[in-house]
C-alpha cells in the first residue's frame, strides 16, 4: 500500500483526491490547515494566503478559533472518504499541560487521529513542546510531526532530539528533514532510534537519496501537497533506489508500522 504520510486538506476533495489516484496513492495522513492556496487565482491573493503561512510557521499566528475551524474541517473530509484518509490532529503550543490534555482528548482521541501536528515553532522555542510530549504519555504515546524546515534552525532540531530522548517511546517524526540542515539531521536521527524522517519539501534529489541510504527503515515517503506534488515525490523515492525492498518500505510499510495499520 502506498501511503502520503503528510498532505495538508486540498479543497474541492475531488481535487486530492485525483492528485492521489494520478499518483497512485492508496491512503494519506491528512492534516489540517487554516491557509488553502491551491483555491488562490492570482499572485495577490496567493501572497495573502503565504503571508498567513509564514506567520504561523514562523510561531506568531497561533488563532485557537481559526484552529478549531480547520480540524472541523479535516474531520469532515476524513468522514467523507474513510477509505482514503486518515488524519494527524493539530494541538496548539503554549497551552498547560491540563490544557494540553483536554484539548488532545477533545480533539485527537475524540476523532481517533493517530498522531499529534503538524508543530511548527518559532526558533527557540522547543521547549514549548515539553508539555505536548508528557501529555502524549496518557494518550497511546502517539507519534509528532514537527516542522523542521525554515525557521527552525540546527540548535532547534538538536533540542528537539534531545527532548524526544526524554521520552524515547514517543516517535518523532522531523518534519521536511531538517531544510538545509538535512545533513545533521540525518545524523540525529541515526543517533535516536525514536527520530523518522520525512522527506517532502527537499530541496535535492541528493538529500533523499542520501536519508533512504542511511535510514531506509525510518526514512518516510511524504509530498506535504498542496506545497509539494505525490506524484514527483513518489518518482523521486523510485529513482532514488532500485531495491523493491527498500521502495516498499519508504513508500508504505514504515508509516504502515509506525501506526499500526
Amino acid at each position: 500500500m502506498i501511503i502520503d504520510s503528510h498532505q495538508h486538506v486540498i479543497l474541492p476533495t475531488e481535487k486530492q483526491l485525483s492528485l492521489m489516484d494520478e499518483a497512485g496513492v492508496d491512503k494519506t495522513i491528512l492534516f489540517s490547515t487554516t491557509v488553502h492556496p491551491e483555491s488562490t487565482v492570482d499572485l495577490s491573493s496567493f501572497e495573502k494566503e503565504m503571508g498567513v503561512l509564514n506567520e504561523i510557521i514562523s510561531g506568531k499566528r497561533n488563532p485557537l478559533d481559526a484552529r478549531i475551524k480547520s480540524i472541523e474541517e479535516q474531520v469532515q473530509v476524513i468522514a467523507g472518504n474513510p477509505n482514503k484518509f486518515i488524519g494527524f490532529g493539530s494541538v496548539p503550543i503554549g497551552l498547560s499541560l491540563d490544557e494540553t490534555k483536554r484539548w488532545i482528548e477533545d480533539r485527537v482521541a475524540a476523532y481517533k487521529f493517530y498522531g499529534l501536528g503538524e508543530f511548527t515553532l518559532a526558533p527557540g522555542q522547543v521547549h514549548l513542546l515539553k508539555p505536548i510530549f508528557t501529555a502524549d504519555m496518557e494518550f497511546g504515546k502517539l507519534p509528532l510531526w514537527i516542522h523542521t524546515f525554515s525557521p527552525m534552525t540546527l540548535d532547534d532540531i538538536k533540542n528537539i532530539a534531545l527532548l524526544a530522548q526524554q521520552y524515547p517511546d514517543i516517535p518523532v517524526i522531523l518534519g521536511h528533514l531538517g531544510g538545509a540542515n538535512w545533513l545533521d539531521t540525518i545524523k540525529l536521527a541515526k543517533e535516536n532510534q525514536n527520530l523518522f524522517l520525512d522527506i517532502s519539501g527537499t530541496f535535492s534529489t541528493l538529500v533523499v537519496s542520501l536519508a533512504i541510504k542511511a535510514l531506509s527503515e525510518r526514512t518516510i515517503f511524504s509530498s506535504d501537497a498542496p506545497y509539494g506534488d505525490p506524484l514527483i515525490t513518489r518518482e523521486i523515492v523510485e529513482r532514488m533506489t532500485r531495491d523493491n525492498s527498500v521502495k516498499d518500505r519508504i513508500l508504505g510499510d514504515n508509516i504502515a508500522q509506525l501506526l499500526h495499520l
